[in-house]
């Protein structure tokens, strides 16, 4: 079965004793030295099927993720319907394989995280389905996530010492955000994109060069052969303000591309260097205008274009050139994973947060809504 996950032995779930949502008793099995808080992210919002232990809010036990990146190749993007389909076949396995490798039963755990929104709404529902179900059968208290906000707490996996306030910069397929982060859970937005998120800006022209996609590590490697200065493409909304636009620089650079095929072979390289430093390009100077404006000493770099490299080549040069600390975290935790949901579910279980058995998934959920409504 192509692009899906098998895993032996996963077995039915033993319905628990206790209410949902009341406190853990005392358990048997647990890692020796494992800390208290154990709970169990699941994030199915595009095409990545994951599950993923988190302890404490900050300590990997396990992290999987089942990937249909090759399912959707061929259609050159994500096609909704095959994304849930995919989600329905390896949403149990995956779950099963992040309990195995953590050495854990669902009885060991103290919560089940699941992204709630935003993204595709039927990919949304198989993971919160599956989500309610693992909750119900277990009695284990169910928390519903952002998946922004999952983003960010990727951050704090990767570096548990980064506290609040700090400013952190999100940008991925979906989203292009700059948000303030006072505290935990608290978030003020200072700017976002008006059109095109970056990374779907970047998917876009990588796909007129014949990139594969996902065009963002292929336009990220191709680029270092390029000359990023070779054609000046407009980068817009420089010096106003904090929001973002890349529809105009899509435009432009598609219609380079037109004009540049009428006379021969395309300079592939040298178009991808040129794009790719316009976009990251001005993700990097409103980042830094940001942190100067709330006087933020730290900088958090989340979501997929966290991964390309000249945005942190850039982004870490200008930080540290005005006394700044950049954050940023591993590739793997750029990309969808359900190690950031289970992270930022930690944070909501300890605050008492619970989500209902009615929870419903949210495709434009924003930061500004409260996760775990019935939507």
């Amino acid at each position: 079965m192509e692009g899906s996950l098998t895993v032996e032995g996963t077995g039915p779930v033993t319905p628990a004793a206790r209410e949902r949502g009341a406190a853990p008793p005392a358990r048997e099995g647990r890692p020796p030295g494992a800390p208290g808080g154990l709970v169990l992210g699941i994030e199915t919002s595009c095409d990545e099927t994951a599950a993923a232990v988190v302890a404490g809010g900050t300590r990997l036990l396990s992290n999987v993720v089942a990937s249909q990146v090759e399912v959707h190749r061929r259609f050159g993007g994500v096609v909704p319907e095959i994304a849930s389909r995919r989600h329905v076949e390896a949403l149990l396995p995956v779950v099963r394989q992040a309990l195995d490798d953590a050495g854990l039963e669902l009885k060991d755990l103290d919560a089940v995280a699941v992204t709630q929104g935003p993204g595709l709404v039927g990919a949304l529902l198989v993971g919160i389905a599956g989500a309610k179900a693992l909750a119900y059968a277990s009695g284990l208290p169910l928390v519903a996530v952002n998946h922004i906000e999952g983003h960010l707490y990727a951050n704090r996996l990767e570096h548990p010492e980064l506290e609040p306030p700090f400013l952190c910069l999100i940008a991925s397929g979906g989203h292009t955000e700059l948000l303030e982060v006072p505290a935990w859970g608290a978030y003020r937005r200072l700017g976002r994109t008006r059109d095109d998120a970056a990374g779907e800006a970047i998917d876009k022209i990588g796909r007129v060069l014949g990139l594969p996609y996902p065009a963002g590590a292929e336009m990220d490697r191709l680029a270092r052969e390029g000359d990023p200065s070779a054609f000046p493409f407009p980068r817009a909304l420089r010096g106003e303000g904090f929001d973002f636009s890349f529809s105009g620089l899509k435009t432009a650079a598609l219609n380079e591309i037109r004009r540049l095929q009428a006379r021969g072979p395309l300079p592939v390289a040298d178009l991808a260097a040129s794009f790719q430093e316009a976009v990251v390009g001005v993700l990097a100077e409103k980042a830094l205008a940001a942190a100067r404006a709330v006087g933020a000493g730290r900088i958090a770099l989340a979501g997929g274009v966290a991964a390309n490299s000249r945005l942190r080549e850039l982004l870490a040069e200008a930080a540290a050139a005005e006394g700044r600390v950049l954050y940023v975290p591993r590739p793997a935790f750029c990309t969808d994973n359900a190690a950031m949901i289970a992270a930022a579910g930690w944070v909501r279980w300890q605050r008492g947060e619970r989500a209902g058995l009615d929870l419903n998934a949210a495709p434009a959920l924003s930061l500004e809504d409260p996760p775990g409504d019935a939507g």
